[in-house]
């Protein structure tokens, strides 16, 4: 057994569930108990499902410092997971907490807060709870301008350029993997975007962002979506859109998948 997992190796045939290819296909999402897809721009359960099941143990502590809905919180509880969740906004934070509570377990336990993630005191709040580090971070930040989802200036929606993007999320980036244990995993879920005639290839900017810092790339995973709010309803004028020029639609996202070795 890994001492990252709880997975007995004895019986590695039985565990089918758990995707070790690096192109996941996901039918639909998992809208089971208090996971909802009405916050616009949260990812499904199945990806914190399947890194959770891969890179943690039972008891271990996952972060999520982009926290929205709480779907990561949500997932670890089920899964026997402790976790903390960071989220900008106070609203979306009472709403992550209340389904949070709905589906309480009590063998573990699950922290919100409203903060900004760049600056956040996370040793002051490890302290708290007598813990010292995190086991697992996971880390699904805005795809910059796409969706905008406050006026917060601290809002990385609300970046004015790539740079100003970059330069935000390399923050978060530092004040979490500085509380990551050493040789455990962290992951970033993110997608491109299209502005001004091209691609903005925001994932793997992102990407190079964390190679920079030291940590090592395991895992580059290609999800697949459907339909999205934005273009809920608007398949068949998207599609003219593409044909009557040069562009393709974006039916994927990435999950890039690392390891803190320093």
């Amino acid at each position: 057994m890994a001492k990252y997992n709880d997975i007995d190796m004895s019986k590695w045939r039985e565990y089918n569930e758990i995707n070790t290819d690096s192109l996941w296909l996901i039918d639909k999402r998992d809208n089971s108990g208090v996971h909802s897809g009405y916050y616009h721009g949260n990812f499904v359960p199945q990806i914190p499902h399947q890194l959770f099941s891969r890179y943690t143990k039972k008891g271990d502590w996952i972060l999520d410092p982009f926290m929205g809905s709480g779907t990561s919180l949500i997932e670890a509880q089920r899964m026997g997971r402790n976790s903390i969740g960071i989220e900008l906004q106070r609203d979306v934070a009472k709403d992550a907490y209340d389904n949070i509570i709905i589906e309480k377990n009590s063998n573990v336990k699950a922290k919100v807060a409203v903060g900004d993630s760049q600056t956040f005191n996370f040793k002051e709040m490890l302290n708290s709870i007598e813990i010292d580090k995190v086991q697992f971070v996971i880390l699904h930040p805005p795809y910059w301008d796409i969706i905008k989802f406050s006026n917060n200036p601290k809002d990385l929606s609300n970046s004015e350029s790539l740079n100003s993007f970059l330069y935000s999320f390399g923050k978060v980036v530092d004040n979490t993997i500085d509380i990551l244990d050493k040789n455990r995993y962290c992951a970033l879920v993110i997608g491109d975007k299209y502005s001004n005639s091209q691609v903005v290839p925001l994932g793997f900017y992102c990407m190079n962002l964390m190679i920079e810092r030291g940590l090592l790339l395991k895992a580059i995973l290609v999800k697949n979506f459907g339909e999205t709010k934005g273009k809920s309803n608007k398949q068949g004028i998207w599609r003219y859109r593409a044909l009557a020029s040069d562009f393709y639609i974006f039916k994927h996202e990435y999950i890039f998948v690392f390891k803190k070795v320093k």
